[in-house]
Parts: C-alpha cells; sequence; structure tokens
C-alpha cells in the first residue's frame, strides 16, 4: 500500500512534465505495472501494463504512418517503411522513455528492481508504449499525436531523414565504400553455434583480408547488418 501511494503521488510530477493530467489516474497507473510485480503482490487490483503496451505500440505504428506521409510526401512507401523502423524501436523509444524518468515510476518485483529492471532497455521501451496507450485512453488520438511527436520524434526524426540514417547499416557502408574506395566490402560468416533449428551466426565484413567488424544473428542477413554497423562504428560513420 505505500509503494502505491507513492507512486501514485509520484505520477502528479510526471503529469506535469508531459503536460497532460488524468481524470483517471488509475489508468495512468496502470502503465507502469510491470507483469514481474504480481508474482509477489497477488492481490494487487491493476492488472500488467501489457494490454496498454498492446495499445499503444498500434498507436504509435498508426501516428508514426500519418506523421510520415504527411510530413515527407516526396517519400516512397519503401522508405516510410525504413524510417519507421529506424524511429520506432525498443531502442528510440527507451532513450524517449529515460528523460520523463518512467523508471521511477515503475511497479516492479524485488527480484526485477535488484537486477537494475528501472534502467532496464526492454522494460522502459514496453512502458513508455504502455503510457501512449493511456494517454490514447483518456485524451484521444490527437493529444496522444502531440505526445508522440514532443517526446519521441522531437529533433531525431528529421535528424534520421535528413542524414539518411534509416537505410540499413549494410547500404550505408556498402555506400560509403563504394564514393571512397569504388569498390564494395565483402561479407563472411566466421562461425555457425547451436542447433540447426536455432542456429546463430557469427559473421564479418572485410576490405580484402581486413576485418571491418563482426556481428551476429539468427539468420546470415542479420549477422551482415550487425557486422556493418560495428563497422560503421569503428570507421566514425
Amino acid at each position: 500500500m505505500k509503494q502505491t501511494m507513492r507512486i501514485t503521488k509520484k505520477l502528479e510530477t510526471l503529469q506535469e512534465s508531459i503536460g497532460l493530467h488524468f481524470k483517471n489516474v488509475e489508468l495512468l497507473e496502470n502503465a507502469f505495472v510491470h507483469r514481474s510485480y504480481h508474482n509477489e503482490n497477488r492481490d494487487f487490483l491493476l492488472p500488467s501494463n501489457e494490454k496498454l503496451e498492446f495499445l499503444g505500440d498500434s498507436v504509435l505504428s498508426l501516428v508514426t504512418s500519418v506523421h510520415l506521409y504527411t510530413t515527407y510526401p516526396e517519400y516512397k512507401e519503401g522508405d516510410y517503411t525504413d524510417i519507421k523502423a529506424a524511429i520506432v524501436n525498443t531502442t528510440s523509444l527507451y532513450e524517449a522513455a529515460k528523460p520523463l524518468g518512467l523508471g521511477d515510476y515503475l511497479y516492479l518485483s524485488k527480484g526485477e528492481q535488484e537486477n537494475n529492471g528501472r534502467e532496464n532497455v526492454s522494460i522502459l521501451a514496453d512502458c513508455f508504449e504502455a503510457l501512449i496507450g493511456a494517454i490514447y485512453l483518456e485524451h484521444g488520438f490527437d493529444t496522444a499525436y502531440t505526445f508522440i511527436k514532443t517526446f519521441l520524434f522531437r529533433d531525431v526524426l528529421d535528424t534520421i531523414v535528413q542524414k539518411r540514417l534509416y537505410l540499413p547499416a549494410k547500404n550505408i557502408l556498402q555506400e560509403h565504400y563504394q564514393d571512397k574506395y569504388k569498390k564494395l566490402p565483402t561479407y563472411k560468416v566466421l562461425s555457425e553455434s547451436g542447433p540447426e533449428h536455432n542456429k546463430t551466426y557469427l559473421v564479418g565484413v572485410f576490405d580484402n583480408e581486413q576485418k571491418l567488424g563482426e556481428g551476429s544473428g539468427k539468420s546470415k542477413k542479420q549477422g551482415e547488418e550487425e557486422a556493418a554497423r560495428s563497422a560503421l562504428q569503428k570507421l566514425g560513420i
């Protein structure tokens, strides 16, 4: 009960930060109930935030699609897909959640708290989506749109578009090598691990015999993308 009262009171600070006030404070509170909390508090009345997260994910997808369609009409459908993937991902949602201090409001099990759950990338990203779901239910689509535009897109989306950061890392590395060296890097599978139905591939990207980077994935394609990303970081691109 003490934790409930403490978090409910702290939610006033969050509402001030985002410029939105909830008549249904329990709805807002629900956005912060991680499923682990119920393992130790089975009589806790609010459900986990998973349903709100599901709703928020759908709202976020629609908002992003509408925003791209209306703001960047000159782009093609394939570009929209790549840009959307670059802005609506776990890392971006985590980066949006951090400045709002969403981790401070979470209901977590003791185990999750001890495991640094309030800083967990996936938990905070999911919480941000759950918050979007709560805002949509309380205030409607237009307000959810404004919230996402303010706290997720900000200057980040324009930067992604202008610098073409939405392109896969493999494409960016390829363009760099074509422009600078008039050739392409090559990819090699360095090792495979795991059972046949669930393999992990370690892939390296090379300039002749010089290894530029390496990465792993559940497919060769994913491994190549991670290797290219590693190479870009080392090259400072």
